[in-house]
């Protein structure tokens, strides 16, 4: 290391060819002496006071490496288009100023190479100052092995390396086809674009038509817009905005969409479906259309292969055959089994004309078909029309017959949680009914009651007129009738019946209470209340005044008033319902429009690449006469916005 604070440039400069240059790696060495890279390698070893012949090595390289990357850049923008066969060549200054027109022979077409691109065609004109190009006739594109476009017309820059295509344009790689008259592609992002009308053909996976498409190459990944619409063997899609990724076959929907095939139509506002497996799910206001089901719900995932759908929060599930109506916050429907299973909070509603019957429980399960449906409710199920409500451990429905059955499940074990010690109850007009089993018994037509049977351990409770005290008749069974407005008209109780009941004479007076027991009884009603009471086969009984009838002969064995438990309107059904809490529903991000196409990367490259036409004639402005005009009127200041014109027509 030495100080060379007082040598002359020339020593410096002989020095630094002796030691770095005696290789002779360039062959106008002399040239580059006189450069700024080297007065520039100079002016650091003087800063540095450094002349070590390995520091001199790591300098040069630095600058070197400087040096090559602005070569190449620069020859990257400057590389001309080249014509490697030009058939025959002519002039015509006149109507194309500074064009060679180049038109093929009877050997081959014109051959035009820029960079990674071939071209040919039967005429071109080609505009060297520019760098651009016009081709005309059986015109094709290839790009290495990927990507191959056939048109009538292709215009191309190579200082944009923006290709414009018309007539018949067909675009192929080895995963999809794109056809449209017109098509934007763009070499620099490799993204292929058009804007009024395209189709994408991808195997298996159907037939894509827009009228807006984009295809960005390396990420294999369609976007369209507007009018979008997918066939294939399976479905057809529509959508507004459709992302597509080809190598997949895997679609995002955003905005009304609808997914239609043999079996069902869905519709959702933001979605997903994987066109190969047939699997796919639906977010906002999404709904599946079976044949005879709607299903609705928050999210909803959906298997086409096995007709299987589940649906998440909000859901909402109508049979348009049976007039019912299934709500939830989780469901599975299984079409070809003709089943629903749904839960949290569930809710059945039997529609009918004047008053609906409503059905709660943890769990429900409707199968079979509409001639033959079943209903089946699990774990705390709860029912409630305006005259009538009633709570049993389960419930099952056999909608053919008409026939609900109340059940009641008997504890499996100590502390068993889905099931309890208290009996099926109904409540109808002020009467208490309970048992261990209740049938409800309907005319499946008029879906108006008919009767009812509660077996084993009947029992029948209202409270008398002026509340003195229960009216109460018990036996091992009770066989009920109603009348044309749900009213219980006759009740029969059967075996071992008692009753205590309580007379009162035309001015309401209480003449005592009977007490008996019988081998059974029938009651007759009216106008809601007990009218008549006819013991049959009569055992023991005994009228008392009411001041000496001994309190604990007021109750008979196996008394339960359960008045408060009573349902009085919808609401009661979920009141005694833990706090629920719905999942949230992930999955699915928002849609993200595309950016421009005509960025502003590409506007600037666009309006460099007119500079060099230097003309004021709007139409030898190449490069940007076949921009849209929209995007010229909003980002485009070239030339006082040009109009976009047509090709020249041969």
């Amino acid at each position: 290391m030495g100080q060379i604070e007082n040598k002359p440039y020339l020593e410096i400069k002989n020095k630094v060819i002796n030691q770095i240059f005696y290789k002779k790696r360039f062959k106008k060495i002399e040239a580059f002496f006189d450069s700024l890279y080297l007065n520039m390698i100079i002016i650091v070893i003087f800063a540095t006071n450094n002349t070590n012949l390995n520091t001199l090595k790591s300098i040069y390289l630095l600058f070197f490496c400087v040096l090559a990357v602005t070569f190449t850049l620069k020859a990257q923008d400057q590389k001309k288009i080249e014509i490697e066969y030009s058939g025959f060549l002519t002039f015509n200054e006149a109507e194309y100023p500074g064009a060679k027109i180049l038109t093929r022979d009877d050997s081959q077409q014109i051959h035009i190479v820029h960079e990674s691109i071939n071209m040919w065609c039967d005429k071109a004109y080609y505009y060297g100052k520019e760098n651009f190009i016009e081709a005309y006739g059986h015109v094709k594109l290839i790009q290495g092995d990927t990507i191959n476009m056939n048109s009538k017309y292709i215009e191309y820059s190579g200082i944009t390396k923006l290709a414009f295509a018309s007539g018949d344009v067909v675009l192929t790689d080895p995963n999809s086809t794109i056809t449209s008259d017109t098509l934007y592609f763009d070499r620099e992002k490799q993204q292929a674009y058009y804007r009024n009308g395209g189709t994408v053909v991808k195997d298996t996976s159907g037939t894509i038509t827009s009228k807006i498409g984009r295809y960005y190459m390396n990420m294999k990944k369609y976007q369209f817009v507007t009018d979008v619409v997918l066939v294939n063997p399976d479905a057809t899609i529509k959508s507004n905005y459709f992302d597509f990724y080809s190598d997949t076959g895997k679609a995002y929907l955003f905005g009304p969409s609808t997914i239609t095939t043999d079996e069902s139509v869905t519709y959702c506002e933001k979605g997903y479906y994987d066109t190969k497996t047939k699997i796919g799910y639906a977010l906002k206001k999404s709904r599946i259309d079976y044949d005879n089901r709607i299903i609705e719900g928050d999210s909803l995932y959906f298997d086409n292969n096995r007709s299987f759908a589940s649906a998440t929060n909000n859901i909402k599930v109508t049979d348009t055959l049976n007039h019912s109506i299934v709500k939830g916050h989780y469901a599975e429907v299984f079409k070809a089994k003709d089943s629903v299973f749904i839960t949290k909070r569930a809710l059945a509603i039997t529609v009918q004309e004047n008053d609906s019957i409503y059905m709660h429980a943890d769990t429900l399960m409707v199968t079979g078909k509409p001639e033959k449906r079943i209903t089946r409710a699990f774990r705390n199920v709860r029912l409630y029309k305006s005259d009538m409500s009633g709570k049993a451990d389960s419930v099952h429905v056999n909608h053919e017959i008409g026939l609900t059955q109340l059940i009641n499940i008997s504890k499996y074990s100590k502390g068993d949680a889905f099931s309890t010690k208290r009996r099926p109850i109904l409540w109808n007009i002020g009467n208490q009914m309970t048992g261990d089993t209740i049938h409800l018994i309907s005319n499946p037509e008029t879906e108006k009651l008919d009767s009812l049977i509660v077996f084993k351990n009947a029992f029948l409770i209202s409270k008398d007129t002026l509340e003195a005290g229960f009216n109460q008749i018990a036996g091992q069974r009770l066989v009920g009738l109603f009348n044309a407005e749900n009213e219980l008209k006759t009740v029969d109780v059967i075996r071992n019946a008692e009753s205590i009941y309580y007379f009162r004479n035309d001015l309401n007076e209480l003449v005592g209470i009977d007490k008996a027991k019988s081998g059974s009884i029938k009651i007759f009603f009216d106008k809601k209340e007990i009218e008549e009471v006819r013991k049959i086969n009569q055992i023991d009984g005994k009228i008392y005044p009411e001041s000496t009838f001994p309190d604990k002969e007021k109750l008979l064995k196996g008394f339960d008033w359960r008045e408060e438990e009573q349902l009085k309107s919808i609401d009661d059904l979920f009141k005694d319902d833990p706090p629920l809490v719905l999942p949230k529903i992930t999955g699915l991000d928002d849609y993200v429009p595309q950016e421009e196409f005509f960025d502003d990367a590409m506007l600037d490259k666009i309006k460099s690449a007119d500079k060099k036409s230097n003309t004021n004639n709007e139409q030898d402005s190449k490069a940007s006469r076949n921009i849209p005009q929209n995007i010229k009127d909003k980002k485009l200041p070239l030339k006082d916005k040009i109009k976009l014109t047509k090709p020249k027509q041969q």
